[in-house]
């Protein structure tokens, strides 16, 4: 476990190599940043002396070996929209990211797991039949529908949670139950159809011929390899919730990553960006390794050569 944990912290170094290059390239192909920079009335001569003070007059190798070298240092530029560091600005912003990923995280795995066992259990029964509607129905709600209806009944109608904003805990509550709540339904479903199969195991079997309490044989000897599909899931959707929950903190006025880097994005901010990326990269990368510690954990039979 430790060459593996080994040999995965080595492998960041060509994959942040390659995520650089990729995103140094897409960014420069997608437009001037001077044209956004500059008002209509700049002239050639103020166009060609900004383009020179942030070194885009240079050749895309050069500006690229330049950006390299910075990168190693923690350094992607300044942001000529904020007018301030690229990285701490990216940096500023994760914590918000973090804890609504994690608050969402928590909510669906709080409410898939019971929800998915009971309707593996009960297959095929009313019980069944309601856990799987629900499901359906949480999966295809749009994050904005839900978010904007649960502003309206609980912040607007009965005042429980802020409109939107970040402060304490009640302010998470609204932004991270409209996230839970897709995951949940996914995850209930995947839960639903690993514990039926496991649940027709012959170990499984002879744990009920042992004469073993029905809550022992499942929560004990089939949840724990029912799990295993599910934190891979929980896996993706925690580093897609990092960045990619823009609707969400647009509707909860978040300040999380995902506006700073669609914003950028549209702006042609390069370095936040680019820093933002590589954050995002290095998160997924720290994920996959947890993910797979986990795997072990769950499962002792997983090895690592």
């Amino acid at each position: 476990m430790g060459k593996f944990i080994i040999r995965t912290v080595l492998q960041i170094v060509p994959v942040l190599f390659l995520v650089s290059i990729i995103v140094f390239v897409l960014v420069h192909i997608t437009g001037d940043p001077v044209a956004l920079m500059l008002p209509d009335t700049a002239t050639d001569a103020d166009i060609a002396a900004l383009r020179a003070a942030w070194g885009l007059d240079r050749p895309l190798y050069v500006q690229y070996g330049t950006f390299l070298s910075n990168a190693l240092q923690g350094e992607f530029g300044t942001s000529f929209h904020y007018g301030e560091p690229a990285l701490p600005l990216v940096l500023e912003r994760l914590p918000a990211s973090f804890q609504l990923a994690a608050a969402a995280m928590l909510i669906a795995v709080v409410m898939a797991v019971p929800l998915g066992i009971i309707s593996a259990v009960k297959r095929n029964t009313f019980m069944d039949l309601i856990i799987s509607s629900l499901s359906v129905i949480g999966k295809a709600m749009p994050n904005f529908w839900m978010g904007i209806m649960l502003i309206l009944v609980f912040s607007v109608g009965f005042g429980f949670f802020p409109v939107s904003g970040k402060g304490g805990l009640e302010h998470l509550v609204l932004p991270a139950f409209t996230l839970g709540v897709g995951l949940a339904a996914q995850m209930t479903r995947l839960i639903r159809s690993n514990m039926l199969e496991i649940l027709n195991q012959d170990y499984i079997r002879t744990a009920r011929s042992k004469g073993l309490l029905e809550a022992i044989v499942v929560g004990k000897h089939a949840l724990r390899n029912g799990l295993i599909p599910v934190v891979t899931i929980m896996g993706l959707q925690f580093t897609s919730l990092i960045g990619g929950t823009l609707i969400t903190e647009t509707v909860f006025a978040w300040p999380g990553l995902g506006q700073l880097l669609v914003t950028s994005v549209n702006t042609r901010d390069m370095a936040i960006v680019q820093a933002a990326v590589f954050v995002i990269a290095i998160t997924v990368i720290i994920t996959n390794l947890l993910t797979d510690v986990i795997y072990r954990f769950l499962d002792p039979r997983i090895k690592y050569n």
